[in-house]
């Protein structure tokens, strides 16, 4: 299974454990767009961590609107750890969303005319 190589996974025990910071780190970082793979609702190793990792990334969504970068930027995905297709998929689709949106106006690397 192969996904664009400018897709970069930071892994976490448990999406739960996802917070604006981390997400707005990556943008500061200069990163064009971010997902989230959570577990399956419902199945979580650590109960509702993936309940609140839905929230919490609803909420930034909606930060990322009001400053100006576009919470279209930002998505959550629930799959299992045996969907590794589903990943790969999922990694491509926003790579190819994010290459519609163009570089994120708070990269400074695209703004001089460099590679991201």
């Amino acid at each position: 299974m192969q996904y664009s190589p400018n897709v970069r996974v930071v892994e976490m025990t448990c999406s739960g454990n996802i917070d604006h910071r981390v997400v707005l780190n990556a943008f500061e970082k200069g990163a064009d767009g971010v997902f989230v793979a959570g577990c399956m609702e419902g199945d979580c190793h650590f109960l509702k961590g993936n309940i609140r990792a839905k929230k919490r990334v609803k909420a930034v969504k909606k930060l990322l609107d009001e400053i100006g970068l576009g919470g279209e930027r930002l998505e959550m995905y629930n799959l299992s750890s045996a969907q590794g297709a589903r990943f790969a998929e999922i990694a491509n689709e926003m790579t190819e969303r994010i290459k519609k949106l163009g570089p994120s106006p708070f990269n400074k690397k695209a703004k001089a005319g460099g590679a991201a």
